[in-house]
């Protein structure tokens, strides 16, 4: 692995640590992290109430190019949503959304912004 792969491992385990943290002051119940499926990685599968829900976390470690919440793209989402109906048929009797947690690693204490159902299928 390169010195920036290595980088920027590092800095989406710290940030999934912090939004796991994060959610759990609100209440969430983690199922899970950094779930491999064929067609992609849940970064953290939680439980809201009667929700299921998975979370993608995006962290930005400088100020530059936006904000983490922004690189969630077309493509993204579609990844997210094949997740999501996939995880349907594990948990039949929930609802499964999608949540973005941005944690912005440049400021002290990080930024965190939160978006529930920031993706859904049109």
């Amino acid at each position: 692995m390169s010195i920036s792969g290595k980088a920027n491992r590092q800095t989406g385990q710290k940030s999934e640590r912090i939004a796991a943290d994060f959610l759990k002051g609100k209440h969430y119940k983690i199922i899970g992290t950094n779930l491999n499926y064929s067609f992609g990685e849940i970064d953290i599968l939680a439980r809201d109430k009667s929700d299921i829900v998975v979370v993608e976390v995006k962290a930005k470690s400088t100020r530059g190019f936006g904000a983490g919440f922004e690189m969630v793209n077309f493509y993204k989402q579609k990844k997210l949503l094949l997740l999501a109906k996939n995880l349907q048929k594990k948990y039949p009797e929930a609802t499964i959304r999608i949540d973005v947690v941005s944690v912005d690693l440049s400021q002290n204490p990080p930024k965190i912004l939160h978006f529930k159902n920031a993706v859904e299928e049109n």
